[in-house]
């Protein structure tokens, strides 16, 4: 973690804290597994404790964290399993929110997550993932919102929030993210054109091939720890 100060203002202060977490987890400044060391995070990020604990109960009731006596807050460390079973949900509201965004989105909306495509094009020129990803993440949350159902939307931010730091860094290999570029293109097209079944199903291959890059990665980590373990 860096020990940058980050300066939060006072107005919902554990929802500000709680989003500034989030993106830490999801950035991997704090490691799946890892403590959350309360003293160091009220100095990084320049709050008191009772926000903090408040957003730590926050990330907690999203699944982000675990809370154990004695123990405090652990960044949650999903198993294959885990993914598998997280992925196959976000697969089908994925899928669901570009059918119904296909159908109802605006053109206000639609020229908006056009205008993120494009300036997700240059992060991705510009090898910045971070700025790359935050921008992903708000064209599939701005797709969720065209499809209009508040209730698909709820389901979509709880089943998702467990999914970011995964998804995050499935874009570090260099060929399946430009897979992943390509893919967003499609996505684009099909919201132009109105068209469901092709968003739909552009949308389930794009979750399913982000489910095989993160397995992937899960089983490479997990060999290289063994193999540090017999060393």
């Amino acid at each position: 973690m860096s020990a940058e100060i980050i300066s939060i203002p006072r107005a919902a202060l554990h929802e500000q804290v709680a989003h500034r977490l989030r993106q830490m987890l999801v950035e991997n400044r704090i490691p799946p597994g890892a403590k959350l060391n309360e003293r160091e995070l009220s100095e990084v990020l320049n709050v008191s404790r009772t926000p903090l604990r408040e957003a730590i109960k926050m990330l907690a009731a999203e699944g982000l964290v675990e809370l154990l006596p004695n123990r405090g807050a652990i960044a949650v460390e999903l198993t294959e399993a885990d993914v598998l079973n997280t992925f196959e949900v976000m697969a089908g509201l994925e899928a669901q929110s570009g059918e119904l965004a296909a159908q109802r989105i605006t053109d206000a909306e639609l020229a908006e997550i056009k205008a993120m495509h494009y300036e997700m094009l240059a992060a991705y020129t510009r090898r910045d993932l971070p700025a790359y990803y935050r921008l992903n993440a708000s064209i599939h949350g701005a797709i969720n919102a065209a499809a209009k159902n508040p209730v698909l939307t709820a389901t979509y931010n709880q089943i998702n929030a467990r999914l970011q730091a995964l998804r995050f860094r499935s874009n570090q290999d260099g060929e399946k993210w430009k897979d992943a570029v390509k893919e967003h293109e499609q996505m684009i097209e099909a919201l132009g054109t109105r068209n469901a079944s092709a968003m739909r199903a552009v949308l389930l291959i794009h979750l399913n091939n982000k489910r095989d890059v993160v397995v992937e990665q899960l089983r490479a980590a997990r060999l290289a720890d063994n193999a540090a373990a017999k060393a």
